[in-house]
Protein backbone atom coordinates (compact mmCIF):
# COMPACT_ATOMS: atom_id res chain seq x y z
CA UNK A 1 0.00 0.00 0.00
CA UNK A 2 1.48 3.37 -1.45
CA UNK A 3 2.02 6.20 1.58
CA UNK A 4 -0.27 9.31 1.53
CA UNK A 5 1.15 12.28 0.20
CA UNK A 6 1.28 14.88 3.06
CA UNK A 7 2.11 18.78 2.69
CA UNK A 8 2.13 21.33 4.86
CA UNK A 9 2.32 25.36 4.22
CA UNK A 10 3.41 28.35 5.65
CA UNK A 11 2.19 31.36 4.59
CA UNK A 12 1.71 34.57 6.34
CA UNK A 13 1.33 33.43 10.03
CA UNK A 14 3.68 32.97 12.87
CA UNK A 15 4.63 29.28 12.55
CA UNK A 16 2.29 28.18 15.66
CA UNK A 17 0.53 25.89 13.76
CA UNK A 18 3.70 24.34 12.20
CA UNK A 19 4.96 24.37 15.55
CA UNK A 20 1.71 22.60 16.88
CA UNK A 21 2.04 19.87 14.28
CA UNK A 22 5.50 19.49 15.78
CA UNK A 23 4.22 18.71 19.07
CA UNK A 24 2.46 15.73 18.11
CA UNK A 25 6.02 14.09 19.37
CA UNK A 26 6.13 10.31 18.96
CA UNK A 27 2.77 10.30 17.27
CA UNK A 28 4.80 12.22 14.81
CA UNK A 29 6.62 8.94 14.02
CA UNK A 30 3.47 7.32 14.02
CA UNK A 31 2.29 9.21 11.03
CA UNK A 32 5.04 9.02 9.13
CA UNK A 33 5.33 5.53 8.88
CA UNK A 34 1.89 6.05 6.80
CA UNK A 35 2.26 9.54 5.19
CA UNK A 36 5.52 10.65 2.77
CA UNK A 37 6.05 13.85 3.71
CA UNK A 38 6.50 15.66 0.27
CA UNK A 39 7.02 19.60 0.82
CA UNK A 40 6.99 21.34 4.01
CA UNK A 41 8.93 24.31 5.75
CA UNK A 42 10.33 21.72 7.86
CA UNK A 43 11.93 20.31 4.94
CA UNK A 44 14.26 21.78 2.07
CA UNK A 45 11.92 20.80 -1.12
CA UNK A 46 11.28 24.39 -2.68
CA UNK A 47 9.05 23.55 -5.13
CA UNK A 48 4.79 22.34 -4.58
CA UNK A 49 5.09 18.32 -6.04
CA UNK A 50 2.59 17.22 -8.23
CA UNK A 51 -0.33 14.66 -6.49
CA UNK A 52 -0.38 15.71 -2.64
CA UNK A 53 -3.20 14.21 -1.17
CA UNK A 54 -3.33 16.36 1.67
CA UNK A 55 -1.75 19.67 2.30
CA UNK A 56 -1.72 21.99 5.59
CA UNK A 57 -1.96 25.61 4.82
CA UNK A 58 -0.79 27.51 7.69
CA UNK A 59 -1.35 31.81 7.39
CA UNK A 60 -2.94 34.16 5.64
CA UNK A 61 -3.22 35.06 1.46
CA UNK A 62 -0.91 38.27 2.13
CA UNK A 63 0.79 38.39 -1.16
CA UNK A 64 1.54 38.04 -4.73
CA UNK A 65 3.44 35.38 -3.77
CA UNK A 66 1.32 33.67 -1.10
CA UNK A 67 -1.58 34.12 -4.11
CA UNK A 68 0.41 32.08 -6.93
CA UNK A 69 1.09 29.59 -4.65
CA UNK A 70 -2.07 28.76 -3.05
CA UNK A 71 -3.32 28.46 -6.86
CA UNK A 72 -0.40 25.90 -7.46
CA UNK A 73 -0.87 23.96 -4.06
CA UNK A 74 -5.10 24.02 -5.25
CA UNK A 75 -4.85 21.99 -8.34
CA UNK A 76 -1.86 19.77 -7.13
CA UNK A 77 -4.19 18.52 -3.76
CA UNK A 78 -6.67 16.61 -3.36
CA UNK A 79 -7.28 17.85 0.52
CA UNK A 80 -6.90 21.32 1.29
CA UNK A 81 -7.09 21.73 5.26
CA UNK A 82 -7.07 25.50 6.26
CA UNK A 83 -5.01 25.14 9.62
CA UNK A 84 -5.48 27.76 12.37
CA UNK A 85 -7.24 31.07 12.52
CA UNK A 86 -4.71 33.29 10.06
CA UNK A 87 -5.46 30.15 7.62
CA UNK A 88 -9.25 30.39 8.57
CA UNK A 89 -10.18 33.89 9.06
CA UNK A 90 -7.17 35.69 8.19
CA UNK A 91 -6.69 36.34 11.89
CA UNK A 92 -3.42 38.71 12.86
CA UNK A 93 -2.33 39.54 9.39
CA UNK A 94 -5.71 41.03 8.64
CA UNK A 95 -5.20 43.81 11.13
CA UNK A 96 -3.22 45.78 7.89
CA UNK A 97 -6.56 45.45 5.93
CA UNK A 98 -8.11 48.74 7.32
CA UNK A 99 -5.07 50.92 7.09
CA UNK A 100 -3.87 50.53 3.23
CA UNK A 101 -0.66 48.85 2.11
CA UNK A 102 1.25 51.91 1.28
CA UNK A 103 0.48 53.40 5.15
CA UNK A 104 1.72 50.40 6.58
CA UNK A 105 4.70 50.08 4.58
CA UNK A 106 5.80 53.53 5.68
CA UNK A 107 5.23 53.08 9.11
CA UNK A 108 7.05 49.59 9.34
CA UNK A 109 9.93 50.41 6.73
CA UNK A 110 10.11 54.38 7.21
CA UNK A 111 8.87 55.88 10.71
CA UNK A 112 9.79 52.83 12.71
CA UNK A 113 13.43 52.50 11.47
CA UNK A 114 16.22 53.59 12.83
CA UNK A 115 18.96 52.70 10.12
CA UNK A 116 18.11 53.71 6.11
CA UNK A 117 14.92 54.06 6.67
CA UNK A 118 13.32 52.58 2.96
CA UNK A 119 10.31 50.80 2.11
CA UNK A 120 12.34 47.58 0.06
CA UNK A 121 11.18 47.12 -3.64
CA UNK A 122 13.34 44.52 -4.91
CA UNK A 123 12.98 40.85 -4.09
CA UNK A 124 9.95 41.19 -2.12
CA UNK A 125 6.53 39.63 -3.14
CA UNK A 126 3.78 42.71 -3.34
CA UNK A 127 1.57 42.69 -0.65
CA UNK A 128 -1.96 42.13 -1.61
CA UNK A 129 -4.07 44.68 -0.70
CA UNK A 130 -5.88 42.99 1.87
CA UNK A 131 -5.18 39.53 4.24
CA UNK A 132 -7.23 36.74 3.23
CA UNK A 133 -8.19 33.42 4.18
CA UNK A 134 -7.22 30.76 2.40
CA UNK A 135 -10.75 29.63 1.36
CA UNK A 136 -11.72 33.29 -0.21
CA UNK A 137 -9.20 32.45 -3.43
CA UNK A 138 -9.16 28.87 -3.22
CA UNK A 139 -11.75 26.08 -2.30
CA UNK A 140 -11.09 24.34 1.52
CA UNK A 141 -12.09 20.96 2.25
CA UNK A 142 -11.54 21.42 5.67
CA UNK A 143 -11.40 23.80 8.61
CA UNK A 144 -9.59 23.77 12.05
CA UNK A 145 -9.68 27.14 13.85
CA UNK A 146 -7.32 27.60 16.65
CA UNK A 147 -4.35 29.88 17.50
CA UNK A 148 -2.77 27.97 17.09
CA UNK A 149 -4.95 24.52 16.96
CA UNK A 150 -3.82 21.76 19.64
CA UNK A 151 -1.56 19.27 18.63
CA UNK A 152 -3.95 16.53 19.49
CA UNK A 153 -7.14 18.55 17.37
CA UNK A 154 -4.06 18.04 14.45
CA UNK A 155 -3.20 14.53 14.78
CA UNK A 156 -7.32 13.67 15.13
CA UNK A 157 -7.59 15.52 11.50
CA UNK A 158 -4.98 13.62 10.13
CA UNK A 159 -6.10 10.72 11.31
CA UNK A 160 -9.84 10.67 10.55
CA UNK A 161 -8.67 11.61 7.00
CA UNK A 162 -6.14 8.88 7.07
CA UNK A 163 -9.22 6.61 7.84
CA UNK A 164 -10.43 8.45 4.46
CA UNK A 165 -13.17 10.56 6.70
CA UNK A 166 -14.04 13.50 7.15
CA UNK A 167 -13.46 15.08 10.08
CA UNK A 168 -16.18 15.79 12.51
CA UNK A 169 -14.17 18.77 14.75
CA UNK A 170 -17.25 19.74 16.65
CA UNK A 171 -15.99 19.78 20.36
CA UNK A 172 -12.39 19.31 19.20
CA UNK A 173 -11.58 23.22 18.57
CA UNK A 174 -12.39 26.66 18.79
CA UNK A 175 -11.02 29.89 17.37
CA UNK A 176 -8.70 31.46 19.46
CA UNK A 177 -7.83 28.15 21.23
Amino acid sequence: MSKVRLATVWLDGCSGCHMSFLDMDERLIDLLERVELVHSPLIDLKSFPDAVDVTLVEGAVSSTEDLEKMRKIRQHTRILVSLGDCAVTANVPSMRNNFGVETVLERAYQENATVHPQVPHVDIPALLPHARPVHEVVPVDVFVPGCPPAADTIAFVLEELLAGRMPDLSGQSRFGA
